[in-house]
């Protein structure tokens, strides 16, 4: 049973609809400007244009509202999150991954981790979580949006082995 609310798909709806719409843009653009060239063109162009929307539609912008709707109604079920906790504690580690994907869509968490640890003690605001701790929560939202891309463009895109 899937427990998200509507607002949280929505989230979700909107970065797998960022996807496709990117795949399918840009196969159409790609197959029209082969199609200048026959058959075999369209193909290639096709090919290429298909490739080209993948990466342009994974660059959708997140729906953070819905994903700070997401992560208030879930948090508190995370492995890592202390029993007693407030969602306030942990709402700026959860922006920041997000945040983070959006600016690094084609790279995985580990590979940005380094620069995201240095960065945190700007992007935590109030909140007085370390990163040792905050970056379990950063990398929860960081996979949620990269599944969810990955689901609407099957593979590795990510390249982080799921």
């Amino acid at each position: 049973m899937n427990n998200e609310k509507p607002a949280a798909k929505a989230g979700v709806g909107a970065a797998v609809g960022g996807v496709a719409g990117g795949v399918a843009g840009g196969a159409a653009t790609g197959a029209l400007a082969g199609g200048l060239t026959g058959p075999a063109g369209a193909v290639i162009g096709a090919a290429v244009g298909a490739v080209v929307g993948a990466v342009t539609g994974r660059r959708a912008k997140v729906d953070h509202s819905a994903e700070d709707t997401y992560w208030r109604d879930n948090y508190s079920s995370r492995p890592y999150v202390k029993s007693g906790a407030s969602y306030d504690e942990y709402s700026p580690a959860y922006r920041y991954g997000a945040q983070s994907y959006e600016k690094y869509p084609d790279r995985n968490f580990d590979d940005v981790e380094s620069d995201l640890s240095r960065d945190w003690g700007t992007a935590r605001g109030t909140s007085s979580m370390e990163w040792d701790h905050a970056r379990h929560a950063s990398r929860d939202a960081w996979h949620r949006l990269s599944d969810s891309a990955e689901r609407a463009m099957p593979g590795d895109s990510d390249r982080d082995g799921r």
